[in-house]
């Protein structure tokens, strides 16, 4: 169990020993007595029962504060969608649109959850993300994870921002873990963003993470600002890149990385 909200100590306290970045599955078994509907065959309706069991069992497992640690953090969440839900109830009814019709009576409240989990990346650090990933190799020899697949958003219109990143690092006796490097991507992604610095923040995350003798990040991007409103080019690509170290001083090193993604 594992809250990305949480720095990696609150976690610890929160969670125990159930405590894992990559999360568990649990399967929960409930047992209903009752009169059997000679209809159907059912003790309850399949929809009733999932609205019970949400009710009563998930709903609480997600909100507990395990351990006993209390740090505010549902409070907050609640305040958060009870206020971002009326903002776009508001929304829809400015538009024109009716928010007591059938199809979006749940569509305020789902927006909001959904623009929550978009942005959820401002709520982690370096360190979150890691999760003591990072470890000591002799080797100096190129790293690269490529085509690391992206999801933003762009600040300037809230319209998704999608395509891919390439990494790439010259270890100084340390390398990360390598499904780090995703979640790296994960946390500057998880924001609004504009291109151009969302390259630059992962190059720097890898730089602070491992401190190593190089560093380069290329992202390809397309951006629904650009194909679905204003001039509507919907084949376009934003190519950006950000070498450090080796990765820009050293042409033979860029064309190596450049050459492998």
């Amino acid at each position: 169990m594992n809250s990305r909200l949480l720095d990696q100590q609150t976690n610890l306290k929160t969670f125990g020993k159930c405590n894992q970045i990559h999360g568990h599955n649990y399967r929960i078994e409930l047992t209903i007595k009752g009169t059997v509907d000679p209809v159907t065959g059912f003790l309850m309706n399949i929809n009733d029962l999932k609205e019970l069991m949400d009710e009563t069992i998930v709903n609480r497992i997600v909100s507990q504060k395990t351990n006993g640690a209390n740090n505010g953090l549902d409070d907050k969440n609640d305040t958060q969608l009870k206020r971002l839900t009326r903002i776009y109830r508001d929304l829809l009814e400015t538009i024109g649109e009716d928010t007591e019709r059938e199809g979006l009576l749940k569509t305020p409240e789902r927006a909001a959850k959904a623009l929550l989990y978009f942005t959820n990346g401002y709520q982690l650090k370096i360190n979150d993300v890691l999760n003591d990933a990072v470890f000591a190799e002799d080797t100096d020899e190129m790293v690269v994870v490529k085509d690391i697949e992206m999801f933003s958003y762009c600040e300037h219109h809230l319209v998704p921002i999608y395509g891919k990143v390439s990494i790439g690092y010259l270890p100084d006796h340390k390398v990360l873990g390598l499904s780090k490097l995703a979640r790296i991507v994960e946390m500057f992604a998880r924001r609004l963003q504009v291109q151009e610095r969302l390259t630059k923040q992962i190059a720097e995350a890898v730089v602070e993470a491992i401190s190593p003798l190089g560093v380069g990040v290329v992202v390809e991007a397309k951006h629904m600002c650009m194909s679905s409103r204003g001039v509507q080019k919907i084949n376009g690509k934003t190519i950006t890149s950000c070498m450090f170290g080796e990765f820009k001083d050293n042409h033979k090193t860029r064309h190596e990385f450049l050459s492998m993604i």
